[in-house]
């Protein structure tokens, strides 16, 4: 084995072990202490996160942030990995944001030159453009780590109307149209709610939670696959083409979209009693390209929003 084969076999070895010692090492790669030394000095330098202690009970520990062993890509898996970090390009907050520019960039100055090049001309050819959101998420790290720790967060929450203290069993994150969002359990509520991320002004507490004391999905993909069902509201909502057009785009409402051959669609479908007012509110703006059908409580919510966006303008 060479010695750059028996350093990249050193890494992954060491990344498999909370601490070793040197003779340890020596063992199992065959060769002498003064060896393995002058190799964990390399990997030192190297930027290798490891640190020694003396005595009997003494020997290497890794820090918790700890370098992955070397991987190798093919061309193709290089540029997709470049390609799936362009959808992140416009948000403006991100978990990990400055350690996703330190990747990117490690990772292309290691790329031949025509490789780079080609890379370049994806990235200005081809984006997954969001609309600019001006809102800072501050808190989006630290909720990261509540929802991956399954922690609940004891918050202050500003909402539309007002603000609150809220205790919140965390189901997980997800990145909508530029903005982040949490769905919990809100122990107030009583049920599942959806927080944004930058609407929480602080968080008070964090402690882990009893399993299985909160009706909360396994999964925040499991959350996310049953989002639009209920069985509050049968909604019809007749649509022309334009208004097809833009309901395609909604993927809340996408499932329950039907089109017709002759042009035009409807949305039929369950929908929950807390989702009733966003309907509403959406549908709004489609003016002549939506006719609400059904139920009778949406017609008179619409009702209700035209009369007072009259009333406010005809003042």
């Amino acid at each position: 084995m060479s010695k750059a084969e028996r350093l990249i076999e050193m890494m992954i070895t060491i990344n498999t072990k909370k601490d070793f010692t040197v003779g340890e090492l020596a063992k199992e790669f065959s060769v002498s202490k003064r060896t393995i030394l002058r190799d964990l000095q390399e990997l030192e330098q190297a930027g290798f996160p490891l640190y020694s202690e003396v005595g009997a009970a003494g020997g290497y520990h890794i820090l918790k942030e700890r370098i992955l062993p070397p991987i190798t890509f093919s061309e193709n898996e290089a540029k997709a990995i470049f390609f799936a970090c362009q959808a992140l390009k416009f948000y403006h907050d991100l978990p990990f944001e400055q350690e996703t520019i330190s990747v990117l960039k490690k990772f292309l100055n290691c790329l031949p030159l025509d490789i780079q090049s080609s890379i370049t001309q994806i990235q200005n050819s081809v984006v997954f453009w969001i609309p600019d959101r001006h809102y800072d998420s501050p808190l989006l790290k630290p909720m990261f780590h509540i929802v991956v720790n399954h922690h609940s967060a004891t918050i202050q929450y500003s909402s539309t109307h007002s603000e609150s203290i809220r205790t919140i069993i965390p189901i997980g994150l997800y990145a909508m149209n530029g903005l982040w969002y949490c769905p919990a359990y809100c122990t107030v509520a009583n049920q599942i709610r959806e927080f944004r991320i930058d609407r929480i002004k602080e968080i008070i507490e964090e402690k882990p939670y009893p399993k299985g004391k909160f009706p909360v999905p396994a999964s925040i993909q499991e959350y996310l696959e049953r989002l639009e069902i209920g069985n509050d509201y049968h909604i019809k909502i007749q649509l022309t083409d334009i208004g097809v057009k833009r309901c395609e785009t909604e993927f809340l409402l996408a499932r329950g979209l039907k089109t017709f051959p002759t042009g035009g669609g409807i949305i039929d479908m369950e929908i929950r009693h807390a989702t009733l007012d966003w309907v509403a509110d959406y549908f709004l703006p489609f003016g002549i390209n939506a006719t609400v059908l059904e139920p009778p409580e949406l017609v008179e919510l619409m009702k209700q929003k035209i009369y007072e966006l009259h009333q406010h303008y005809c003042r």
